[in-house]
């Protein structure tokens, strides 16, 4: 068990905990790293997953998911980032939940909810959130992706890259342009089944890290969708995804602090073992130095990701308390990722260790769900300093 764990526990999060720890250790990891080396999305396990409960964490009970606030969702995805070694997987639940499922929840008209959100919060339906595009990056509001009126629907046009989920998506939450002279209020959401007429999906591949998340590009073509598609008032999009971010800029980086833990483990265990010119390398102040670092990285890390938390559980406004976990776990996962390569040398380097999985699926968190530089920037802006 997990003696620094996340806050103080009450009975029924321990207990969640434990299951998930234990679901994750010995369901999820094991062949983790052949999965990682072959970049292969597991479907059975993502199923495996969703009839746990992990695909519907914050969604409420009354549509199908488990009704946890951020701070309880938090708790479990940082069990899974401690137990699972497939960071790609946790990847891709936690983009099916925070960037699909919530802004569903949330803004979804009744008729969208019922025919679904169940399904989506089960599993049942694997969802992508298609945003991002080639010429648009962290900008959002320069999209090109239009949706012009039509009838009593809207035809959408344009290209989105980088959507995780995308190759193996049932639904598609896309984001198009419903007014071009709007800005902020010009853009609009749309629920689309992947056997839309004119939607086309592209898989993509070689990534450095989060290797068993599948991701790919998606073609918009004089794709005609019903009124009904609709999430949320028109116009409505940018809150809707600014919404989602919080919740995955919050929860999805639990992540990260699970898997520092599991490098700070390891690095200790390894210190401690391996010896070097007679000594163990845990006698060596250089290497005691990157230990005691990657400890204070995890522990600010916990004190930041659930002060944000916390603060969103008690519906105060979190925005610069969300930038800055966010901004700090993503760049502290990145180094103490380095550091533990570090430690174990060149054992550290090669694959069958799995030494280096940290590392390379903490460069992409310094990128999704708003760069660093963007965190930086809202924070400054808090600050008032722009």
């Amino acid at each position: 068990m997990i003696s620094s764990f996340g806050p103080d526990l009450d009975p029924t999060q321990r207990e969640r905990v434990d299951a998930v720890l234990r679901f994750a250790s010995t369901r999820l990891s094991p062949g983790a790293r052949q999965r990682e080396a072959e970049a292969r999305f597991d479907r059975k396990l993502w199923d495996e997953c969703a009839e746990f409960g992990l695909a519907g964490l914050p969604v409420p009970e009354a549509w199908g998911g488990s009704g946890l606030d951020a701070v309880d969702t938090m708790l479990v995805v940082e069990a899974l980032g401690k137990a699972c070694e497939d960071g790609g997987l946790v990847f891709s639940l936690c983009a099916h939940m925070f960037a699909s499922a919530v802004p569903i929840w949330r803004s979804g008209a009744p008729a969208i909810l019922e025919r679904y959100l169940r399904d989506i919060a089960s599993g049942k339906l694997l969802c992508a959130n298609a945003t991002t595009e080639p010429e648009a990056g962290s900008d959002i509001h320069a999209m090109k992706a239009s949706a012009r009126r039509d009838g009593d629907g809207y035809v959408l046009d344009g290209t989105k890259c980088f959507i995780t989920n995308a190759p193996v998506a049932d639904l598609f939450l896309v984001y198009a342009k419903t007014d071009p002279a709007a800005g902020f209020l010009g853009i609009s959401a749309f629920l689309l089944p992947r056997a839309t007429a004119g939607l086309r999906v592209v898989a993509e591949h070689g990534k450095t890290g989060l290797r068993t998340s599948p991701w790919g590009s998606v073609y918009l073509d004089d794709c005609r969708v019903p009124e009904a598609s609709r999430v949320g008032p028109e116009g409505a999009g940018a809150a809707l995804f600014g919404e989602s971010m919080i919740w995955e800029r919050c929860c999805l980086f639990a992540y990260y602090v699970g898997a520092m833990e599991r490098a700070l483990a390891g690095a200790i265990e390894h210190a401690r073992t391996r010896k070097q010119f007679g000594k163990p390398l845990a006698s060596f102040q250089s290497v005691q130095n990157r230990i005691v670092d990657m400890k204070l990285r995890l522990e600010t890390s916990r004190l930041l990701l659930y002060r944000a938390g916390e603060l969103h559980r008690q519906g105060k406004r979190c925005d610069d308390a969300v930038a800055m976990c966010k901004l700090w776990v993503s760049e502290a996962a990145v180094q103490s990722g380095l550091d533990a390569v570090q430690i174990f040398g060149g054992s550290g380097v090669t694959m069958e260790t799995g030494v280096d999985a940290l590392l390379r699926d903490a460069i992409p968190a310094r990128i999704f769900s708003g760069t660093s530089e963007m965190q930086r920037t809202i924070i400054a802006r808090m600050l008032g300093l722009s």
